[in-house]
């Protein structure tokens, strides 16, 4: 069976599936938001040409009804307005199967409780709007680049000529692969294990990188954000979080991951052994499998 499942910021929460009281039987714009065209044209030219494009905001309608005699009726309606406060934003949830993705949104209005009540059900609208038209993983991918390994096993024998403890992963280049439908930004984290000059991350396919002009010390974490509208480079050291973006090379890109695979390599000019780098992302994607969504009361 589908469900959703919306929470607010305050962490009031409310979930809709086959199970009364609340019931959603039909919901719009699941699907690939619209995509605005951008055109020239030059004198003479037949037809136009295309510049860019770009996705609108997405907007999502969900019309239900509360199954419940006339006693319950006005509870239920107070706790769908206060989940669905439209001055505080949310997230929803959204699962089939084996899907299970999340938008961020923000109610438009209160939910709307039109005056044709039933008996045992009076119906609602509800009309949310998410700023950032992808559905995205619910959680964050991890992809370990530089990294030291553990090698002990237990029980343990101890060899005359020794054992390895750990290694260092043999290749500086790795491929991360992005499954969702458009570009993502990502989280770098450099972290120094002992000093490190001037780490830096490069994209084989696009030849784009992201270079930091600062010697790390060790324990020293650099985080660098390159999602849209959240770019930011900071350093971490004993509990402190300082601004890092004067160490940004001027040369460097805020890389994206691509759909599909990206070789990327990491280096440092001295010190690389010295170096791990992690790297956080969350997939985006045009829609969710749109369906009937009177699925949701058992059909």
């Amino acid at each position: 069976m589908a469900r959703l499942t919306y929470t607010n910021e305050r962490g009031q929460s409310l979930t809709f599936g086959d199970v009364a009281p609340f019931l959603v039987t039909k919901i719009d714009g699941l699907g690939s938001p619209s995509n605005e065209i951008y055109r020239q044209k030059s004198p003479y030219q037949d037809g136009t040409t295309v510049t860019h494009s770009s996705l609108n905001e997405r907007e999502l309608v969900l019309e239900g009804v509360i199954l419940s005699n006339a006693r319950d009726r006005e509870r239920y309606r107070r706790i769908l307005v206060q989940v669905f406060n439209p001055k505080v934003k949310g997230v929803l949830t959204f699962e089939r199967d084996s899907t299970k993705k999340r938008i961020e949104c923000v109610p438009e209005l209160a939910p709307a409780f039109p005056s044709n009540m039933q008996e045992n059900y009076q119906q609602f609208l509800i009309t949310l709007l998410c700023p950032n038209p992808f559905w995205q993983d619910v959680e964050r991918t991890k992809a370990e680049i530089a990294i030291w390994r553990g090698a002990l096993e237990f029980p343990l024998e101890l060899a005359e000529e020794g054992i390895e403890v750990g290694f260092r992963e043999p290749s500086l280049i790795v491929n991360i692969f992005n499954p969702g439908d458009v570009p993502c930004g990502m989280e770098i984290r450099f972290k120094a294990l002992a000093t490190v000059m001037n780490p830096s991350l490069f994209n084989v396919n696009t030849r784009e990188y992201i270079k930091l002009n600062k010697t790390m010390t060790a324990g020293e974490v650099i985080v660098v954000t390159t999602h849209f509208g959240n770019k930011r480079v900071e350093s971490h050291l004993n509990g402190v979080v300082t601004n890092a973006f004067n160490w940004l090379d001027l040369d460097s890109v805020f890389l994206q991951l691509d759909p599909g695979d990206n070789l990327l390599r990491y280096d440092a000019e001295e010190g690389l052994d010295n170096l791990e780098v992690d790297i956080y992302y969350t997939p985006q994607y045009l829609g969710v499998l749109g369906w009937n969504y009177t699925y949701l009361i058992g059909n």
